[in-house]
């Protein structure tokens, strides 16, 4: 049961309906996840509406009343596509009913589950949030306290998890203790928020106001109460900052925006390139290729167009949707960059399929040289707490050095940003960031020897 998820979780209390700020705190997050959708709100009652599909599709024409709630939009999880792991996920129990979304991977899954069939679980999805969501409630019936089952439940979960529960009009939110996903805590008036990005709390002009802190749980009731569970060394992911979150977004105080835009300075500044043009890889390598830009001097201009009606290729689950994928997503403009020297800035290669196709599309359109440089060091390194890249042979720097990926992908020139450049520009400590996909150290080491067996 190897996950890959990489989601979004939203959650409110307020003292009037909550389903449309739902909605487009969803909408804004609708990059970390286009394969389902999904809200639960409380009115004397659970009402949930879920489907596979985009925000906009899934609920057009739904409305759900209540005035708390929580929400997920979701990429392929640890589990299959199916409208049966679509979230939020409601678990009905003798102590009651609660709804719970969850954004992460674990690495004891299997343990866990063999454990809780032992003691006469059954499970009717393949994923690893209803793991979580049964042991919830089996600790809540062992304990007699809803919060303190929580507490002794997230205990037992080793890997990435970012949770929302909607328990009776109350949410809940609980971030795992090393902090590996996004979680956010912010207020409007005398309504509370958490969601996965800050990008979603401007959607619905609530005011930021804190990172859900490492291993916190935090609850939304008449009052705001905090608890604790137990602490790690915090991990934050580095690829956050470099590609899956939104540019407007801010981190663990950290703004996505100015990591992505050093970034590109540094590479300037290493790896600079004799070149009339920056073109980015849109959307996710512009803002590096401003910051290459502006430290090169080379002039910024689109060289590529993207399709603005198509979604993340990487995200994609079959390399030959990702394929397809590219052709539809960009089109170079022909008048910029024919006959020009570029200086194509992308955040990142993983399996080097991408980048090539879109070299060839940029020489098929008349580019003179077409110079590659990459804000993100080489990513080598499966990731088993939340990216979709899960086997070493996705990845083209496995096995190859950076002359021999430059002769791969077609480019004239290849340059990365550094480990060090890398943790320079998110800003934080090196000992609080995961960069296990580019340097091999996993934070959770036993439970990872387990895996690679």
């Amino acid at each position: 049961m190897a996950g890959r998820e990489k989601c979004a979780v939203f959650g409110v209390r307020s003292d009037k309906p909550v389903f449309e700020s739902i909605y487009y705190a969803l909408y804004s997050m609708q990059h970390r996840g286009q394969e389902a959708a999904g809200i639960a709100t409380y009115n004397s009652g659970i009402n949930l509406h879920r489907d596979e599909g985009l925000v906009c599709e899934v609920f057009k024409g739904v409305f759900l009343e209540g005035n708390a709630g929580v929400g997920h939009v979701r990429y392929s999880t640890s589990g299959s596509s199916d409208v049966e792991n679509a979230q939020p996920l409601v678990i009905n129990y003798a102590k009651g009913s609660f709804a719970l979304a969850h954004n992460g991977n674990l690495v004891n899954t299997e343990e866990l589950k063999h454990q809780m069939e032992s003691r006469g679980s059954v499970f009717i999805t393949t994923s690893d949030t209803e793991i979580i969501a049964q042991l919830i409630a089996q600790e809540h019936l062992r304990l007699g306290d809803f919060i303190e089952g929580v507490k002794q439940a997230v205990n037992q979960l080793k890997g990435s998890y970012s949770l929302v529960i909607l328990k009776g009009d109350n949410i809940i939110a609980v971030r795992d203790p090393w902090a590996f996903k996004p979680l956010v805590l912010g207020k409007l008036d005398d309504s509370f928020y958490v969601a996965s990005e800050s990008c979603a709390l401007d959607a619905v002009n609530a005011e930021l106001v804190r990172d859900v802190r490492a291993g916190e749980i935090v609850v939304i009731g008449d009052t705001l109460q905090s608890y604790r569970t137990r602490k790690e060394r915090k991990c934050h992911c580095m690829f956050e900052y470099v590609y899956f979150a939104r540019p407007d977004s801010v981190i663990d105080g950290v703004s996505v925006y100015g990591v992505r835009r050093k970034l590109g300075e540094i590479l300037a500044r290493e790896a600079p390139a004799e070149a009339d043009l920056v073109v980015a890889v849109p959307d996710s390598g512009i803002t590096a290729a401003i910051g290459y830009s502006r430290a090169s001097g080379i002039l910024y201009g689109e060289g590529l167009i993207k399709n603005r009606y198509f979604g993340r290729t990487f995200i994609l689950p079959k390399q030959a949707e990702r394929d397809v994928g590219v052709r539809i997503k960009l089109n170079p403009i022909r008048s910029e960059i024919k006959g020009k020297k570029l200086v194509l800035v992308d955040d990142s290669i993983v399996r080097g399929t991408t980048v090539k196709r879109i070299i060839n599309l940029l020489r098929d359109f008349g580019a003179a040289e077409v110079h590659v440089r990459v804000s993100c060091p080489p990513v080598k390194n499966p990731c088993y707490y939340g990216i979709d890249m899960q086997t070493p042979e996705e990845f083209i720097a496995q096995k190859k050095g950076v002359e021999d990926i430059r002769k791969e992908i077609g480019a004239d020139s290849l340059a990365y940003n550094t480990i060090d450049s890398l943790v320079e520009a998110i800003g934080l400590p090196a000992e609080n960031l995961c960069l296990a996909c580019v340097n091999g150290s996993y934070p959770i080491k036993e439970e990872q020897l387990k895996l690679n067996v």
